[in-house]
Protein backbone atom coordinates (compact mmCIF):
# COMPACT_ATOMS: atom_id res chain seq x y z
CA UNK A 1 0.00 0.00 0.00
CA UNK A 2 1.91 2.96 -1.30
CA UNK A 3 -0.18 6.35 -0.60
CA UNK A 4 0.05 9.25 -2.89
CA UNK A 5 -1.53 11.91 -0.39
CA UNK A 6 -1.22 14.88 -3.23
CA UNK A 7 2.50 15.15 -2.61
CA UNK A 8 2.73 14.98 0.96
CA UNK A 9 4.42 13.08 3.42
CA UNK A 10 3.05 11.45 6.81
CA UNK A 11 4.87 13.44 9.96
CA UNK A 12 4.73 13.16 13.57
CA UNK A 13 4.38 16.34 14.92
CA UNK A 14 5.09 16.40 19.00
CA UNK A 15 3.15 19.35 21.06
CA UNK A 16 4.44 21.25 23.92
CA UNK A 17 2.20 20.62 27.13
CA UNK A 18 -0.27 23.08 27.72
CA UNK A 19 1.58 24.89 30.35
CA UNK A 20 4.51 25.12 28.60
CA UNK A 21 2.89 26.63 24.91
CA UNK A 22 3.34 30.44 24.08
CA UNK A 23 -0.35 29.92 22.96
CA UNK A 24 -2.27 28.44 26.46
CA UNK A 25 -5.45 28.62 25.56
CA UNK A 26 -5.49 27.43 22.00
CA UNK A 27 -5.82 23.41 21.38
CA UNK A 28 -3.30 21.90 19.22
CA UNK A 29 -5.33 21.30 16.32
CA UNK A 30 -6.04 24.75 15.71
CA UNK A 31 -2.42 25.37 16.39
CA UNK A 32 -1.57 22.87 13.78
CA UNK A 33 -4.28 24.25 11.26
CA UNK A 34 -3.10 27.19 11.01
CA UNK A 35 0.31 26.09 9.60
CA UNK A 36 -1.52 23.90 7.16
CA UNK A 37 -3.68 24.53 3.97
CA UNK A 38 -6.56 22.77 3.32
CA UNK A 39 -9.43 21.67 6.59
CA UNK A 40 -8.14 18.99 8.17
CA UNK A 41 -10.69 16.14 9.72
CA UNK A 42 -9.18 15.07 13.51
CA UNK A 43 -9.80 11.48 14.98
CA UNK A 44 -9.48 11.94 18.64
CA UNK A 45 -7.78 8.18 18.84
CA UNK A 46 -8.62 7.51 22.14
CA UNK A 47 -12.69 7.87 21.88
CA UNK A 48 -12.85 5.46 19.01
CA UNK A 49 -15.23 2.47 19.29
CA UNK A 50 -14.68 -1.29 18.49
CA UNK A 51 -15.42 -1.23 14.57
CA UNK A 52 -13.57 1.82 14.04
CA UNK A 53 -11.58 2.11 10.51
CA UNK A 54 -10.11 5.52 9.14
CA UNK A 55 -11.70 6.67 5.99
CA UNK A 56 -9.78 6.28 2.81
CA UNK A 57 -7.71 9.16 2.82
CA UNK A 58 -5.69 9.93 -0.95
CA UNK A 59 -5.38 13.58 0.02
CA UNK A 60 -4.22 13.29 3.31
CA UNK A 61 -6.69 14.92 5.13
CA UNK A 62 -7.83 12.90 7.91
CA UNK A 63 -4.95 13.48 11.16
CA UNK A 64 -5.18 11.18 14.08
CA UNK A 65 -4.77 12.93 17.32
CA UNK A 66 -3.91 11.62 20.38
CA UNK A 67 -5.42 13.90 22.80
CA UNK A 68 -3.64 13.09 26.17
CA UNK A 69 -1.76 15.56 28.38
CA UNK A 70 1.26 13.18 28.73
CA UNK A 71 1.07 12.64 24.80
CA UNK A 72 -0.15 15.82 23.11
CA UNK A 73 0.87 14.58 19.20
CA UNK A 74 -1.13 14.34 15.85
CA UNK A 75 -0.54 12.58 12.94
CA UNK A 76 -1.01 14.41 9.78
CA UNK A 77 0.24 14.51 6.16
CA UNK A 78 2.51 17.49 5.03
CA UNK A 79 3.90 19.38 2.89
CA UNK A 80 7.77 19.75 3.94
CA UNK A 81 7.42 23.32 4.06
CA UNK A 82 4.45 22.69 6.13
CA UNK A 83 6.36 20.52 8.52
CA UNK A 84 9.16 23.24 8.82
CA UNK A 85 6.54 25.82 9.86
CA UNK A 86 5.62 23.95 11.97
CA UNK A 87 9.04 22.84 13.62
CA UNK A 88 9.79 26.71 14.63
CA UNK A 89 6.41 27.11 15.78
CA UNK A 90 7.22 27.79 20.14
CA UNK A 91 3.80 25.27 20.64
CA UNK A 92 5.76 22.32 19.31
CA UNK A 93 8.48 20.17 20.99
CA UNK A 94 9.46 18.10 17.90
CA UNK A 95 8.06 17.61 14.35
CA UNK A 96 9.50 14.25 12.57
CA UNK A 97 9.11 12.05 9.75
CA UNK A 98 6.90 9.18 9.88
CA UNK A 99 8.17 6.14 8.69
CA UNK A 100 7.14 2.26 8.02
CA UNK A 101 7.02 -0.91 9.64
CA UNK A 102 7.07 -4.46 8.11
CA UNK A 103 5.35 -7.88 8.67
CA UNK A 104 8.28 -9.89 9.83
CA UNK A 105 7.67 -13.00 7.78
CA UNK A 106 8.66 -15.05 4.88
CA UNK A 107 5.72 -15.78 2.26
CA UNK A 108 3.37 -18.71 2.80
CA UNK A 109 2.59 -21.93 1.62
CA UNK A 110 -1.50 -22.56 1.55
CA UNK A 111 -3.26 -25.30 1.73
CA UNK A 112 -7.25 -26.08 1.37
CA UNK A 113 -9.86 -26.28 4.33
CA UNK A 114 -9.79 -29.84 3.97
CA UNK A 115 -5.85 -30.11 4.56
CA UNK A 116 -4.78 -31.45 0.82
CA UNK A 117 -1.29 -29.45 -0.70
CA UNK A 118 0.08 -29.82 -3.57
CA UNK A 119 3.78 -31.20 -1.95
CA UNK A 120 1.68 -33.31 -0.22
CA UNK A 121 1.69 -31.73 3.56
CA UNK A 122 -1.46 -32.92 5.05
CA UNK A 123 -2.81 -31.43 7.73
CA UNK A 124 -3.74 -34.62 9.63
CA UNK A 125 -4.97 -34.96 13.65
CA UNK A 126 -1.39 -35.46 15.47
CA UNK A 127 -0.82 -36.38 18.77
CA UNK A 128 1.17 -34.12 21.37
CA UNK A 129 4.71 -34.62 22.00
CA UNK A 130 4.43 -33.66 25.22
CA UNK A 131 2.07 -35.00 27.59
CA UNK A 132 -0.93 -33.65 28.24
CA UNK A 133 -4.84 -33.84 27.53
CA UNK A 134 -5.46 -34.78 23.58
CA UNK A 135 -6.96 -32.08 21.16
CA UNK A 136 -8.87 -34.84 19.82
CA UNK A 137 -9.04 -34.23 16.02
CA UNK A 138 -7.27 -31.16 16.34
CA UNK A 139 -4.09 -31.02 14.38
CA UNK A 140 -1.07 -29.86 16.99
CA UNK A 141 1.91 -27.67 15.42
CA UNK A 142 5.02 -28.94 15.93
CA UNK A 143 5.82 -25.46 17.74
CA UNK A 144 3.02 -25.76 19.93
CA UNK A 145 4.00 -29.32 21.24
CA UNK A 146 7.73 -27.89 21.39
CA UNK A 147 6.61 -24.84 23.95
CA UNK A 148 4.68 -27.58 26.14
CA UNK A 149 1.03 -25.98 25.75
CA UNK A 150 -0.91 -29.18 25.92
CA UNK A 151 1.02 -30.16 29.43
CA UNK A 152 -0.77 -27.02 30.00
CA UNK A 153 -4.23 -27.39 29.31
CA UNK A 154 -5.90 -29.05 31.80
CA UNK A 155 -5.08 -26.15 34.36
CA UNK A 156 -5.27 -23.58 31.75
CA UNK A 157 -6.30 -22.88 28.30
CA UNK A 158 -6.72 -19.23 29.15
CA UNK A 159 -9.73 -18.50 29.01
CA UNK A 160 -10.68 -15.00 30.48
CA UNK A 161 -6.97 -13.79 28.93
CA UNK A 162 -6.89 -10.87 26.25
CA UNK A 163 -4.58 -11.08 23.33
CA UNK A 164 -4.12 -8.05 21.37
CA UNK A 165 -2.75 -8.83 17.96
CA UNK A 166 -1.09 -5.09 16.38
CA UNK A 167 -0.85 -6.24 12.71
CA UNK A 168 -2.88 -6.81 9.31
CA UNK A 169 -6.02 -7.15 11.32
CA UNK A 170 -8.15 -10.83 11.98
CA UNK A 171 -10.22 -12.70 9.65
CA UNK A 172 -12.60 -14.14 10.97
CA UNK A 173 -11.58 -18.22 10.85
CA UNK A 174 -13.55 -21.29 12.27
CA UNK A 175 -10.99 -21.42 13.70
CA UNK A 176 -10.92 -18.43 15.90
CA UNK A 177 -14.69 -18.69 16.77
CA UNK A 178 -15.56 -17.83 20.19
CA UNK A 179 -12.03 -16.17 20.40
CA UNK A 180 -12.10 -13.41 18.24
CA UNK A 181 -14.00 -10.74 20.53
CA UNK A 182 -13.57 -7.48 17.55
CA UNK A 183 -11.18 -5.41 16.07
CA UNK A 184 -10.27 -1.78 15.10
CA UNK A 185 -8.16 -0.27 12.30
CA UNK A 186 -5.63 2.34 12.02
CA UNK A 187 -5.45 1.54 7.98
CA UNK A 188 -6.83 4.23 6.17
CA UNK A 189 -9.88 2.44 3.92
CA UNK A 190 -9.20 -0.56 5.45
CA UNK A 191 -11.45 -2.56 8.37
CA UNK A 192 -9.53 -4.27 11.05
CA UNK A 193 -10.33 -8.08 8.93
CA UNK A 194 -7.17 -9.43 7.87
CA UNK A 195 -6.64 -9.09 4.16
CA UNK A 196 -3.17 -10.23 4.29
CA UNK A 197 -3.20 -13.54 5.76
CA UNK A 198 -0.60 -12.29 8.52
CA UNK A 199 -2.35 -11.24 11.57
CA UNK A 200 -4.41 -14.30 10.87
CA UNK A 201 -1.75 -16.72 10.64
CA UNK A 202 -0.34 -15.00 14.13
CA UNK A 203 -3.91 -15.27 16.01
CA UNK A 204 -3.94 -19.62 15.17
CA UNK A 205 -0.97 -19.35 16.89
CA UNK A 206 -1.64 -18.06 19.91
CA UNK A 207 -5.85 -19.18 20.01
CA UNK A 208 -6.75 -21.53 17.31
CA UNK A 209 -9.81 -23.42 19.31
CA UNK A 210 -9.78 -26.91 20.20
CA UNK A 211 -12.82 -27.32 18.42
CA UNK A 212 -12.62 -31.03 16.69
CA UNK A 213 -10.84 -29.62 13.37
CA UNK A 214 -8.18 -27.79 11.80
CA UNK A 215 -5.33 -26.34 14.62
CA UNK A 216 -5.10 -25.63 17.50
CA UNK A 217 -3.02 -22.62 19.18
CA UNK A 218 -0.79 -22.22 22.25
CA UNK A 219 -3.90 -20.58 24.54
CA UNK A 220 -7.18 -22.38 22.95
CA UNK A 221 -9.57 -19.97 25.16
CA UNK A 222 -7.17 -16.50 25.16
CA UNK A 223 -9.48 -13.59 23.76
CA UNK A 224 -8.33 -12.06 20.51
CA UNK A 225 -8.83 -8.28 19.38
CA UNK A 226 -7.43 -7.87 15.75
CA UNK A 227 -5.52 -4.25 15.83
CA UNK A 228 -4.58 -3.09 12.28
CA UNK A 229 -1.73 -1.15 11.89
CA UNK A 230 -0.55 -2.71 8.98
CA UNK A 231 -2.22 -2.81 5.56
CA UNK A 232 -3.63 -5.80 3.16
CA UNK A 233 -0.37 -5.12 1.17
CA UNK A 234 3.02 -3.63 1.77
CA UNK A 235 4.24 -1.48 4.74
CA UNK A 236 2.42 0.32 7.42
CA UNK A 237 3.26 3.48 9.26
CA UNK A 238 4.62 4.02 12.96
CA UNK A 239 2.09 6.77 13.25
CA UNK A 240 -0.87 3.71 12.93
CA UNK A 241 1.20 1.41 15.17
CA UNK A 242 1.75 4.23 18.05
CA UNK A 243 -2.55 4.96 17.34
CA UNK A 244 -2.82 1.26 17.94
CA UNK A 245 -1.12 1.06 21.21
CA UNK A 246 -2.61 4.24 22.64
CA UNK A 247 -5.96 2.83 21.86
CA UNK A 248 -5.12 -0.71 23.25
CA UNK A 249 -4.30 1.40 26.53
CA UNK A 250 -7.23 3.70 26.68
CA UNK A 251 -9.85 1.36 26.02
CA UNK A 252 -12.12 0.38 28.42
CA UNK A 253 -14.29 -2.88 27.44
CA UNK A 254 -11.10 -4.91 28.86
CA UNK A 255 -7.52 -4.40 30.00
CA UNK A 256 -5.18 -6.45 27.90
CA UNK A 257 -3.23 -8.82 29.30
CA UNK A 258 -0.81 -9.63 26.45
CA UNK A 259 0.18 -8.00 23.26
CA UNK A 260 1.95 -9.76 20.03
CA UNK A 261 3.86 -7.31 17.50
CA UNK A 262 5.36 -9.04 14.95
CA UNK A 263 6.45 -5.84 12.41
CA UNK A 264 8.99 -3.92 12.58
CA UNK A 265 12.07 -2.01 11.11
CA UNK A 266 15.67 -1.17 11.24
CA UNK A 267 14.66 2.26 12.90
CA UNK A 268 11.94 4.16 14.24
CA UNK A 269 10.70 7.90 15.22
CA UNK A 270 11.78 8.56 18.42
CA UNK A 271 8.37 9.44 19.78
CA UNK A 272 7.35 5.75 18.94
CA UNK A 273 9.05 4.57 22.74
CA UNK A 274 6.97 6.85 24.25
CA UNK A 275 3.68 4.82 23.32
CA UNK A 276 5.80 1.62 23.99
CA UNK A 277 6.29 2.84 27.59
CA UNK A 278 2.71 3.79 28.12
CA UNK A 279 1.14 0.97 26.84
CA UNK A 280 3.76 -1.45 28.87
CA UNK A 281 2.08 -0.46 31.93
CA UNK A 282 -0.62 -2.72 31.52
CA UNK A 283 0.30 -5.19 29.44
CA UNK A 284 2.94 -7.54 28.22
CA UNK A 285 4.39 -6.51 24.67
CA UNK A 286 5.72 -8.84 22.82
CA UNK A 287 7.78 -8.61 19.38
CA UNK A 288 9.58 -10.59 16.78
CA UNK A 289 13.20 -9.71 16.93
CA UNK A 290 13.87 -9.08 12.70
CA UNK A 291 14.81 -11.94 9.91
CA UNK A 292 17.14 -9.86 8.02
CA UNK A 293 20.27 -11.61 10.62
CA UNK A 294 21.35 -8.24 11.77
CA UNK A 295 20.65 -5.77 15.11
CA UNK A 296 17.51 -6.57 16.75
CA UNK A 297 14.76 -4.34 14.81
CA UNK A 298 12.37 -2.32 16.73
CA UNK A 299 10.10 -2.08 18.37
CA UNK A 300 11.64 -5.23 19.74
CA UNK A 301 14.37 -3.63 20.53
CA UNK A 302 13.02 -1.07 23.25
CA UNK A 303 13.72 -2.58 27.21
CA UNK A 304 9.93 -2.64 27.23
CA UNK A 305 9.20 -5.15 25.09
CA UNK A 306 9.76 -8.73 25.19
CA UNK A 307 11.80 -9.67 22.11
CA UNK A 308 11.74 -12.81 20.37
CA UNK A 309 14.22 -15.10 17.63
CA UNK A 310 13.22 -18.09 15.47
CA UNK A 311 14.66 -21.93 16.25
CA UNK A 312 13.91 -24.70 13.82
CA UNK A 313 12.39 -28.54 14.99
CA UNK A 314 15.88 -28.75 15.83
CA UNK A 315 16.04 -26.34 17.97
CA UNK A 316 18.76 -24.08 15.76
CA UNK A 317 18.93 -20.18 15.55
CA UNK A 318 18.32 -19.57 12.07
CA UNK A 319 20.83 -17.32 10.51
CA UNK A 320 18.27 -14.64 9.73
CA UNK A 321 16.97 -14.42 12.70
CA UNK A 322 18.10 -10.73 14.00
CA UNK A 323 20.58 -11.35 17.51
CA UNK A 324 21.49 -8.75 20.02
CA UNK A 325 21.92 -8.56 24.04
CA UNK A 326 17.72 -7.48 23.54
CA UNK A 327 16.50 -11.30 22.53
CA UNK A 328 15.40 -12.60 26.19
CA UNK A 329 13.48 -15.80 24.42
CA UNK A 330 13.43 -18.10 21.31
CA UNK A 331 10.39 -20.02 20.01
CA UNK A 332 9.47 -22.07 17.20
CA UNK A 333 9.32 -19.88 13.90
CA UNK A 334 10.09 -22.11 10.60
CA UNK A 335 7.12 -24.42 8.73
CA UNK A 336 4.54 -22.89 11.37
CA UNK A 337 0.99 -23.88 10.41
CA UNK A 338 -1.93 -21.74 11.22
CA UNK A 339 -4.71 -20.31 10.15
CA UNK A 340 -4.93 -18.53 7.13
CA UNK A 341 -7.99 -16.09 5.76
CA UNK A 342 -10.65 -18.20 3.86
CA UNK A 343 -10.91 -20.71 6.69
CA UNK A 344 -7.97 -22.33 5.36
CA UNK A 345 -4.28 -22.91 6.66
CA UNK A 346 -0.69 -22.19 5.62
CA UNK A 347 2.50 -22.29 6.03
CA UNK A 348 4.47 -19.36 7.28
CA UNK A 349 8.65 -18.72 8.74
CA UNK A 350 9.99 -15.94 10.16
CA UNK A 351 10.27 -14.30 14.19
CA UNK A 352 6.84 -13.01 13.04
CA UNK A 353 5.70 -17.17 14.09
CA UNK A 354 8.09 -17.02 16.78
CA UNK A 355 6.42 -14.33 18.50
CA UNK A 356 2.84 -15.43 18.96
CA UNK A 357 4.16 -18.65 20.59
CA UNK A 358 5.49 -16.14 23.50
CA UNK A 359 2.29 -14.43 23.66
CA UNK A 360 0.44 -17.32 23.66
CA UNK A 361 2.34 -18.56 26.74
CA UNK A 362 2.29 -15.25 28.92
CA UNK A 363 -1.31 -15.86 28.52
CA UNK A 364 -1.16 -19.59 30.12
CA UNK A 365 1.29 -18.58 32.63
CA UNK A 366 -1.23 -15.06 33.60
CA UNK A 367 -4.21 -17.76 33.42
CA UNK A 368 -2.45 -19.39 36.62
CA UNK A 369 -0.98 -16.33 38.15
CA UNK A 370 -3.94 -13.67 37.73
CA UNK A 371 -2.65 -12.19 41.19
CA UNK A 372 0.78 -11.00 39.58
CA UNK A 373 1.16 -7.97 37.38
CA UNK A 374 2.53 -8.72 33.97
CA UNK A 375 5.90 -7.76 34.95
CA UNK A 376 6.16 -10.37 37.11
CA UNK A 377 4.59 -12.80 34.00
CA UNK A 378 7.34 -11.74 31.99
CA UNK A 379 10.03 -12.73 34.69
CA UNK A 380 8.83 -15.96 35.15
CA UNK A 381 8.61 -16.43 31.43
CA UNK A 382 12.32 -15.38 31.47
CA UNK A 383 13.42 -17.57 34.52
CA UNK A 384 11.54 -20.88 33.48
CA UNK A 385 12.92 -20.69 29.88
CA UNK A 386 14.72 -23.61 28.60
CA UNK A 387 18.34 -22.60 28.21
CA UNK A 388 19.41 -24.10 24.82
CA UNK A 389 22.84 -22.02 24.86
CA UNK A 390 25.48 -21.32 26.81
CA UNK A 391 24.51 -21.27 30.72
CA UNK A 392 22.65 -18.25 31.60
CA UNK A 393 21.00 -15.54 28.67
CA UNK A 394 23.27 -15.06 26.04
CA UNK A 395 22.63 -12.75 22.81
CA UNK A 396 21.84 -16.03 20.91
CA UNK A 397 18.83 -17.72 22.41
CA UNK A 398 18.42 -15.17 25.21
CA UNK A 399 17.32 -17.15 28.54
CA UNK A 400 16.34 -19.71 26.20
CA UNK A 401 13.00 -21.67 24.89
CA UNK A 402 9.81 -20.68 26.05
CA UNK A 403 8.79 -23.31 28.56
CA UNK A 404 4.83 -23.10 28.73
CA UNK A 405 4.59 -25.75 31.67
CA UNK A 406 7.11 -24.74 33.56
CA UNK A 407 5.53 -21.05 33.33
CA UNK A 408 2.33 -21.80 33.68
CA UNK A 409 3.00 -23.99 37.37
CA UNK A 410 5.79 -22.02 38.51
CA UNK A 411 5.25 -21.54 42.04
CA UNK A 412 5.85 -17.60 43.71
CA UNK A 413 5.85 -15.85 46.54
CA UNK A 414 3.48 -13.61 45.90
Amino acid sequence: MEEELGGKNRYIITFRKKEMRKDKETDKTEILQQSVGPRLDFVDVGKQAVGFAPPDDPEGLVALEINDYELPMVFAALTDGEAGVLSKDPNVAAVEPDGKVYALDFPYFEMSPEGGMGEGMALSPQAPAAEGPSAQADHVPWGISRVKAPMCWEATKGKGIYVAVIDTGIWPHNDLKGNLLGGISFVPGQSWVDGNGHGTHVAGTIAARINGSGVVGVAPSAYLYAIKVLPNAGPGQWSWLMSGLYWMRKYYGCTFDVANMSLGASSAPAAVEAYINYASQKTLLVAAAGNNGGAVHYPAKYPRCLAVRVIDSSNTIQSWSCRGHEVELCAPGVNIVSTIPGNSYGYMSGTSMAAPHVAGAAALCRGTHRYLDMDHIRNILKGTADDLGNPGKDDKYGYGRVDCNQATFARTCG
